[in-house]
This record gives C-alpha cells, sequence and structure tokens, in this order.
C-alpha cells in the first residue's frame, strides 16, 4: 500500500461510520488502513459499506484491547475514535473508568505507540460529569474529560475540546457529542513525503461563510429531496424502508426517526429494526463530526 499520497487513518469503535464519513467530508484523500468495531451488526453495515464504496476497503478488528498497533507503527496520520459511551451516558451505571467497557487506557496505549499527528475521539456529555475512581494518575474524583485532556498531554499532544450537536447543522434533533481533538507536539511523518501541515490547510480553505452556506445548501436539498430520508412519524413509509414498526405484546407501536444520519446509505445493508435504531442511536452524524472537526481544529490555531 502506497502510503505516501494520502493522509492515513484507523477508526476505533467505528460504529456505522458517521466519524469516518465526516472526516472524508473534511479530508477528500483521508484513506481508513484499518477500523475496530465489537458489535457483530455495526461490522456487518461497515462490511456492506465497502462493498457500496461509501468507505474505503479495510480490516476491521472486533477486540481494541488486543488492536496490533505496532504493525501500523509510523504509518497512520490520524487516529479516531467514537470509544465507548456507555461508562459515561447518563442512561447507563455510569461506572465511568471502572466499566470494563471504559477503552481510553487502551487507546491511549495506541496513540503512544502510532504516534499520530491528530487524535480526535468521541463521547456523550456524560464524560463531562462522570469523576473518576481510585487508582490513575489523577486524583479521585476528577472529571474524565479532564483526564482524557491530561492524559493525551502526558504524552506530548496539545488537546482541546468542545460540545456539538446535530441541530447546530441542520437536523430536526440536537444529539450532543463531546469531541476531543489533540495534535501532537512533535509532528514527524518518516514513511512519507507529504507536509502534513499544509496538506490539511488545503483541504479546509474557504471562510466560515462559505462553510455555513454549504451546510445550509445542505438542509435544503433534504427539504426538497425528501426521498432520500425516512418518512416522520404518522407518514407511510418509503417503499425502501425497513418496517419500522413494532407490535409490542402489549399492543403498542413504536416508531423512531433518524433524520441527517446519513440513512439513505445505511439503509442499503439493514435487515433488522431493532438493530439498526441501536446503531443509529449510539452513531454520530456525519456534519457534526466535520463541523466538530474544522472548530477543533482551529481552536487549536492550525486553521
Amino acid at each position: 500500500m502506497d502510503i505516501t499520497k494520502e493522509l492515513t487513518h484507523i477508526s476505533l469503535c467505528a460504529g456505522y461510520g458517521g466519524v469516518d464519513i465526516g472526516l472524508k467530508r473534511v479530508l477528500p484523500n483521508l484513506r481508513t488502513v484499518a477500523f475496530s468495531e465489537i458489535e457483530a451488526y455495526a461490522v456487518a453495515n461497515l462490511v456492506a459499506k465497502m462493498e457500496a464504496g461509501l468507505l474505503d476497503a479495510a480490516p476491521i478488528w472486533t477486540n481494541l484491547k488486543t488492536f496490533p498497533w505496532k504493525d501500523f507503527r509510523g504509518k497512520v496520520d490520524i487516529l479516531s475514535g467514537g470509544f465507548p459511551c456507555q461508562p459515561f451516558s447518563a442512561a447507563g451505571r455510569r461506572k465511568g473508568d471502572e466499566d470494563p467497557r471504559h477503552l481510553f487506557p487502551y487507546i491511549k496505549q495506541g496513540i503512544q505507540l502510532l504516534r499520530p499527528a491528530i487524535v480526535f475521539l468521541e463521547n456523550v456529555e456524560g464524560i463531562i460529569s462522570s469523576k473518576l475512581g481510585e487508582g490513575w494518575t489523577d486524583t479521585e474524583g476528577t472529571p474524565v474529560l479532564l483526564h482524557v485532556l491530561r492524559e493525551l498531554e502526558r504524552v506530548d499532544y496539545k488537546a482541546t475540546a468542545g460540545v456539538f450537536s446535530a441541530s447546530e447543522v441542520g437536523a430536526p434533533h440536537q444529539r450532543k457529542r463531546v469531541f476531543i481533538m489533540a495534535y501532537s507536539n512533535n509532528i514527524k511523518r518518516p514513511t512519507g513525503s507529504i507536509d502534513f501541515i499544509h496538506q490539511i490547510g488545503r483541504s479546509m480553505e474557504g471562510t466560515w461563510n462559505a462553510i455555513s452556506k454549504e451546510w445550509s445548501a445542505r438542509s435544503d436539498a433534504i427539504i426538497s429531496n425528501c426521498d432520500v430520508w425516512p418518512s416522520r412519524r404518522g407518514e407511510d413509509q418509503k417503499k425502501w424502508e425497513p418496517q419500522r414498526t413494532i407490535k409490542s405484546s402489549l399492543g403498542r407501536n413504536f416508531n423512531g426517526s433518524s433524520d441527517w444520519m446519513d440513512y439513505g446509505d445505511l439503509c442499503k445493508s439493514v435487515c433488522n429494526r431493532t438493530d439498526e435504531l441501536r446503531l443509529l442511536g449510539n452513531g454520530v452524524v456525519p456534519s457534526t463530526a466535520e463541523r466538530a472537526f474544522r472548530v477543533l481544529w482551529e481552536g487549536l490555531g492550525h486553521s
């Protein structure tokens, strides 16, 4: 694989690829060289997207804890990851760092071995209020988000974070997410000849007014081309939609909506409404990831 002509990327806890799609909009020459995802339905969806040409064809590891970091050392520019939100989600038990699904320590290990130029992570708002337990480098009671930022700085990265929502990019639902960006203080790309900083800068040329117009145009396109998106509650379903109404034993109906989740692409590979809703519920709106990357990059002083 020739990695000298493109920016390379590893996607951890990829879900249905929302962060990956968002990054691709910012950096069209981004090439994903590996994925990590444990959920079987999400893995099947990623494979279907690869076959449809919507994502880069790349191997998928199902266990992040045993990811072969050393095989990718010196070959990765950007590492992204929507690490599990259950330890921090208000809907979960909020065990924080004591939850076995708390994967950031393993991600940190990967960062230290890979030394990517940029780290781009995502989690739910609960990471702000969730607190550390005992046995960490920071004291007990430290907010988990602050701990993550400090850990990135301890391994020689400049880090920042922000809360971004789907509604701010035009979606009809809020879906707030915390995005974290870290930038290496010692950028070196031993395997490539590209000017990394200038390449990302060129990919993000244009004023914020132009970017705002682009988002407005997308919103207008959705309104004018409603066949791309699922029918709303109470409307007849389109022919390509999977059955969304489930009859429960109690006689109630359950409906769902997933506007702005790149739903039309997702439906190329769905076959189970329950798995689909779970995948979407944990997923990231691509436009939110795109906006978060742009804003945080500018905030780190590299616009």
